[in-house]
């Protein structure tokens, strides 16, 4: 099994400017008359913008880490029944937050509680839950935080209310929204991984099989949707992390660097030419039906942007460059929870934007600016231990 001894900057790094613009684009949402190229394409409609790539780059970054998680939990003498349980546990713990955010968007304004208390007692709820704890804290107070967490969290999902006032539903799994979403491709990604000891050839025909059904699915050659896989579009995207990982660690210790080059330089511009081959054939490009296309393009991306941060970073050492955005990449569970917290605490205290900040250039501004800000409060955070950790 593939071994990490060290923590990959380039990886960090990469993840932190991914989650930059991942709060960017969905703080966006909220802005008018922005460039169509930033935002997202329309549901049906076949293309893709900026915002149609964060997501599924954030999921080829998750499988870049597999490798490394893994690899670091073996070599402290893990036994598998322990790394088995961190993972079911790790997914678990993302698909209910997933689950409950998804639930959020069909809020009731009939429920008990109004949508932004709802919201800002979920997100205190998770930080209880999911909090990185210091060791030196006594068991009996971390159990009782824990257990605070998860009480709040049932008698929020008792009181939730969705539908409308006329035909109120309580929660169900519309879509495992994004946490959800990666979640699941966790479970499917690091359990091979595990199974397989990172044995190379198992991962490239696991990868095979899930962008051949994506692939089957979207061409209309077989009618199936399979449980937790689905179409294997995001287990696909983080799959190709775990390779392409595998492949980096595999030169980096050999110190050949000219030939992860070519080889990233030429898999990159390669998977992005086969999705536009594949485009007429299989939907279109579409991130809402997260077509073979879409897959390849974005993977494509992947490629070339790591390959991109292993040189600025991992050989030129810049990482200082991204200093000030480090917490995303550290701390990226806590980066994505805050923009909730913000919302939940803007709709209680009844604060709105002025309305110059809602619209182009202004909205734009107020969205990077917005992003950076909750980063700097990630990393504030982080430094007094208050950080999410599955």
């Amino acid at each position: 099994m593939h071994q990490a001894s060290k923590r990959l900057f380039s990886i960090d790094v990469f993840r932190a400017v991914n989650m930059f613009f991942m709060i960017f684009v969905n703080d966006l949402a909220g802005v008018r008359n922005v460039p169509g190229w930033i935002d997202h394409v329309k549901a049906n409609q076949d293309g893709m913008h900026f915002a149609d790539t964060i997501f599924p780059i954030f999921l080829f970054i998750a499988g870049l880490s597999i490798p490394w998680a893994i690899g670091r939990r073996i070599k402290r003498g893990d036994s598998f029944a322990a790394i088995a349980g961190h993972i079911l546990l790790r997914s678990l713990a993302l698909i209910v937050m997933g689950f409950f955010h998804v639930n959020m968007e069909n809020y009731n304004s009939a429920a008990l509680l109004p949508v932004g208390v709802w919201e800002l007692l979920l997100t205190l709820s998770f930080f209880l839950i999911w909090l990185d704890y210091p060791e030196t804290l006594a068991r009996a107070k971390k159990y009782m935080l824990v257990g605070a967490g998860v009480v709040t969290l049932i008698v929020l999902a008792i009181l939730f209310k969705g539908g409308t006032p006329a035909a109120p539903v309580g929660l169900k799994p519309h879509w495992w929204g994004i946490l959800g979403i990666i979640g699941w491709a966790y479970l499917v990604c690091a359990g091979v991984f595990l199974l397989a000891k990172g044995n190379m050839p198992v991962l490239l025909a696991t990868l095979a099989i899930l962008v051949g059904l994506n692939i089957c699915i979207h061409g209309s050659l077989v009618d199936i949707n399979p449980w937790v896989i689905k179409d294997g579009s995001s287990a696909s995207l983080m799959m190709f992390g775990v390779i392409f990982s595998l492949l980096y660690a595999k030169w980096a210790q050999a110190y050949n660097h000219k030939k992860l080059w070519a080889v990233f330089a030429f898999a990159g511009a390669a998977l992005i030419a086969l999705g536009f081959f594949v485009r007429p054939y299989t939907g279109g490009i579409s991130k809402i039906h997260s077509t073979p296309s879409w897959v390849f393009i974005c993977t494509g991306i992947g490629v070339l942007l790591l390959e991109l941060f292993i040189w600025l970073v991992d050989v030129k050492g810049k990482q200082d460059w991204f200093k000030l955005i480090k917490p995303a990449g550290t701390s990226t569970l806590t980066a994505y929870l805050l923009p909730y917290l913000m919302v939940a605490i803007f709709s209680i205290a009844h604060i709105r934007y002025p309305h110059f900040l809602n619209y182009g250039a202004d909205g734009i501004i107020r969205s990077f600016a917005i992003a950076f800000i909750l980063i700097v409060i990630t990393g504030l955070l982080e430094k007094r231990r208050l950080r999410l950790k599955v």
